[in-house]
C-alpha cells in the first residue's frame, strides 16, 4: 500500500510517497481502509520531532481518519466489516491507504453523515466541547471570545458556543476569515493584526477586545493561538472568567499573573488527548452529543480544501503557515 512517510526530522517538503507493508488488525484493533485523513497542528510538529509523542521512523503523519472497516481483530465486539467509522490513530499512521486502530478509539459514523466531514470532527469539535463544558463551564447567555476563530478548532468553538446559547465574539486575522466566522454564527467579529506586537499595539488590541466583549468582559476565552494575542485577550476577561489554553501556533505566551488576581479569573489547560484516556465514558458522551448536534444542523464540520495523498505535505505546510480556513483534508481511498 502507499503511505506518505517521514524518514527524517524536517518540514512538509521532506515527506515521501512510498510503498509499505499493509498493517493487520491485532488484538483489540480494527483494520481501516482510510478514505480521508484530516490535517491538524500536531502533524506540523510531529514530523519535526517537536511533538510530545515521537513515533519511530519511518512513519506516516496524520492521526484523525475516517473510512471503512476491512478486518476486525481478536476480542473486538460490536464491529463488523463494512462499518463506517471515524477514529484516532494515536500520533501517526493516517496518511496511508490503511491503518490499524484501537477499537476503543473509533466511533461509528451515523448514516447520512458524510465521511469527508466526519474526518474533521474529533480533534476539533471534541476538543472544544471538552474545553467549553468541562473546563470553561460555559453557560447560556455568557460571552465567549474565540481567538483564531476561522481555523478548524476556532470554528468549532464558534458553532458550539452558539449551540450552547452563548454570545460569541470571533477574533480573526483577515476580512475573509471574518466572513467565514460570521457565516458560522458568530455574533460579532474582530480583525486583528499579525503578531509580534510592541507595547502600544498590545494595549490597542486589549482595548479592541474589551470593546467587542462589552463592559462585563468575556466569561470564557478560547485560545488555540497563544503568542502575543494571549495577554491582550486576558485583559478583556470577566470577573471570575475562564481562560482556556488550547494551543500555541503563535508561540507560548507569558501571562502576567497579577491579571488573574485582579479579575479573580482562572487560566485552564485543555489537554483533550489526556482527557480521552482518563475519562473515556465522558469522552464517549461528548462524541454522541456532537453527532446529535450535527444531525440537527446545529454544527457542520467545514472542510475547505481536499488534497490527494501525494500532496499531503502541502496541506501540512498551509496549516503551519496559518493559511487554513476550516479543516484541510487529504483524500486517500
Amino acid at each position: 500500500m502507499e503511505a506518505l512517510l517521514s524518514r527524517a526530522p524536517g518540514g512538509p517538503e521532506t515527506l515521501e510517497l512510498a510503498e509499505v507493508p499493509e498493517p493487520v488488525a491485532g488484538k483489540g484493533e480494527l483494520l481501516v481502509r482510510i478514505h480521508y485523513c484530516a490535517i491538524n497542528y500536531p502533524d506540523v510538529l510531529v514530523i519535526e520531532d517537536k511533538y510530545q509523542f515521537k513515533p519511530p521512523r519511518p512513519f506516516a503523519p496524520g492521526s484523525e481518519v475516517s473510512g471503512v472497516v476491512e478486518a476486525v481483530g481478536e476480542g473486538v465486539e460490536g464491529w463488523q466489516v463494512g462499518d463506517r467509522l471515524l477514529a484516532l490513530t494515536a500520533s501517526s499512521g493516517g496518511l496511508a491507504e490503511k491503518v490499524a486502530v484501537a477499537a476503543n478509539r473509533a466511533f461509528k459514523v451515523p448514516e447520512g453523515l458524510p465521511l469527508k466531514e466526519a474526518s474533521a470532527l474529533l480533534m476539533t469539535y471534541a476538543t472544544t466541547i471538552h474545553g467549553l463544558l468541562d473546563r470553561g463551564h460555559l453557560q447560556a447567555g455568557q460571552t465567549l471570545l474565540v481567538l483564531g476563530a476561522a481555523g478548524g478548532v476556532g470554528l468549532s468553538a464558534v458553532e458550539l458556543g452558539k449551540a450552547f446559547g452563548a454570545r460569541v465574539i470571533a477574533a480573526v486575522s483577515s476580512a475573509e476569515k471574518a466572513y467565514v466566522a460570521k457565516a458560522c454564527g458568530a455574533d460579532d467579529v474582530l480583525i486583528y493584526e499579525r503578531a509580534p506586537f510592541d507595547k502600544e499595539q498590545s494595549k490597542a488590541l486589549a482595548d479592541a477586545f474589551k470593546t467587542k466583549v462589552g463592559p462585563e468582559g468575556a466569561h470564557v476565552i478560547y485560545d488555540p493561538v497563544g503568542g502575543d494575542y494571549a495577554e491582550p485577550a486576558l485583559r478583556s476577561i470577566a470577573w471570575e472568567g475562564r481562560y482556556l489554553v488550547v494551543g500555541f501556533p503563535a508561540g507560548i505566551p507569558r501571562l502576567p499573573l497579577n491579571l488573574t488576581l485582579l479579575k479573580s479569573c482562572d487560566v485552564c489547560g485543555v489537554f483533550w488527548g489526556a482527557f480521552t484516556m482518563r475519562e473515556p465514558k465522558r469522552h464517549q458522551e461528548h462524541v454522541q452529543t456532537l453527532f446529535r448536534l450535527w444531525q440537527d444542523g446545529r454544527i457542520a464540520p467545514r472542510v475547505s480544501e481536499v488534497y490527494p495523498l501525494e500532496k499531503g505535505g502541502q496541506a501540512i505546510a498551509k496549516l503551519a503557515n496559518r493559511g487554513a480556513v476550516g479543516k484541510l483534508v487529504v483524500e486517500i481511498g
